[in-house]
């Protein structure tokens, strides 16, 4: 006979890294609905705004870099 399994444990939460990669594939909009509802299930609250964060502070920093080396390419 198999023992019936225990659902009554709460799933077991993403650490940083992962949520850092779930926020990548979330920026770049190509995640599955079958992972984004696992993700979504499993993610820590604070490691996501963390991440949030961190995220949007390299695509402002990245953007603001492009930008200036565009302007100096064509201006000179």
């Amino acid at each position: 006979m198999t023992e019936p399994s225990n659902n009554d444990e709460p799933p077991r939460q993403y650490g940083f890294l992962q949520t850092v990669r779930a926020v990548a594939w979330g920026m770049l909009g190509i995640r599955k609905g079958k992972g984004h509802q696992e993700d979504f299930s499993k993610l820590n609250p604070v490691h996501l705004i963390v991440a949030g964060l961190l995220a949007t502070l390299l695509f402002v920093v990245a953007l603001i870099a492009a930008a200036r080396w565009f302007i100096g390419y064509f201006t000179t």
